[in-house]
């Protein structure tokens, strides 16, 4: 059991729902959506996997995501800056990237100590911690009628996700480090292994082809 926690710094945790408030803007106007759809897209990409975690899983009265007004307020940032200059989003594309990797690290670290703390089991308190990195993306390609890309083979995502739950869940339970320490350590793996996930061209296949992973050139996101 946690004998301490941890707390996401500010400027971190709005930068992150920013650049994922973003994407899910982005694939709105893509899909030629009005404002309406623009916002809910950025919405449940930006703050879904929270959601889900506090309104599903960890049932403890208003969710911090909904009572504190920047969250709202940031997302609605992203979609002004979506539609002004989507057109050029591409230039800041590597800084999407890398905030999305730290995010994974430390949004699943993070749904993992919640989970803890609760009095979740380990297991479970990794699933949640799952759900918390990667919702908002599931919740995005549900809304906009596509299969999840978390579920189809490319390029590791939600096992990115995984390795950072698991090392946080490792480092405090049963190294028993502080929670900082164990978040650290979470991010940092987690990002390691996304960047040489995206340098190398790690990817799974699909289970049919009798081959789990393989190495191939120009991979989906997964």
């Amino acid at each position: 059991m946690l004998k301490e926690s941890f707390d996401l710094p500010v400027l971190f945790d709005l930068g992150a729902t920013f650049a994922f408030a973003l994407t899910g803007a982005l694939a709105a106007i893509k899909r030629g959506y009005d404002i309406v759809g623009v916002l809910a897209l950025a919405l449940v990409t930006g703050i879904g996997g929270g959601l889900i975690r506090d309104g599903l899983f960890l049932v403890h009265g208003p969710t911090p995501l909904l009572t504190n007004p920047h969250y709202i307020e940031i997302i609605l940032a992203a979609v002004v800056c979506g539609i002004l200059f989507g057109a050029r989003i591409h230039r800041f594309a590597r800084l999407i990237v890398v905030v999305d990797a730290l995010g994974l690290g430390a949004y699943a670290a993070f749904g993992v100590q919640k989970s803890l703390l609760a009095g979740l089991n380990p297991p479970a308190a990794v699933l949640i911690g799952l759900v918390n990195a990667v919702g908002g993306g599931v919740l995005r390609d549900l809304l906009t009628r596509e299969e999840p890309l978390v579920f189809k083979p490319g390029q590791f995502y939600l096992l990115t996700a995984l390795a950072g739950a698991v090392t946080f869940l490792f480092c405090s339970v049963t190294m028993e480090l502080s929670a900082n320490r164990s978040a650290i350590a979470a991010v940092v793996l987690t990002f390691a292994f996304r960047a040489l996930t995206i340098t190398l061209n790690w990817r799974t296949a699909p289970v049919a082809s009798g081959s789990i992973f393989e190495n191939d050139e120009a991979p989906p996101k997964r």
